[in-house]
């Protein structure tokens, strides 16, 4: 009987791989480890924590920013992350907000696709 036993990675269909890398790599400081480029075309992959984030601009439907695929990046700094993304005017979707367990934004990137910032909360003590 198959198994899955991870995710491989997770891909955003995009309109414009410049625009896309600016939102990625400029707001969100990722840092691309595999670009694969094919005149126009192009598959870029980030390494994070064991899992990759790619973005690419082969791929057919859904289109960029249809309801789709969601990446949810846990960052270190959640007031820094989003006082970056509301100085570089990215569209917010959810408004910061804290559960129990973490503290969450979803925001767009250049095509509208939701992405998810999120910090887990330190464990309540007994």
């Amino acid at each position: 009987m198959p198994r899955v036993t991870e995710i491989a990675f997770t891909g955003y269909p995009v309109s414009s791989i410049a625009g896309s890398r600016a939102f990625y790599e400029g707001i969100l400081q990722l840092k691309p480890s595999q670009v694969f480029d094919h005149g126009e075309k192009a598959w870029i992959e980030y390494e994070i924590a064991g899992s990759t984030f790619a973005i690419s601009n082969f791929m057919g439907p859904p289109r960029p920013g249809e309801m789709g695929p969601s990446v949810a990046f846990e960052v270190e700094d959640f007031d820094q992350t989003i006082a970056t993304l509301r100085e570089s005017r990215a569209p917010f979707y959810q408004e910061p907000m804290v559960t129990p367990a973490c503290r969450l934004a979803v925001v767009g990137d250049p095509d509208g696709n939701p992405v998810t910032i999120h910090h887990r909360l330190a464990a309540a003590s007994p």
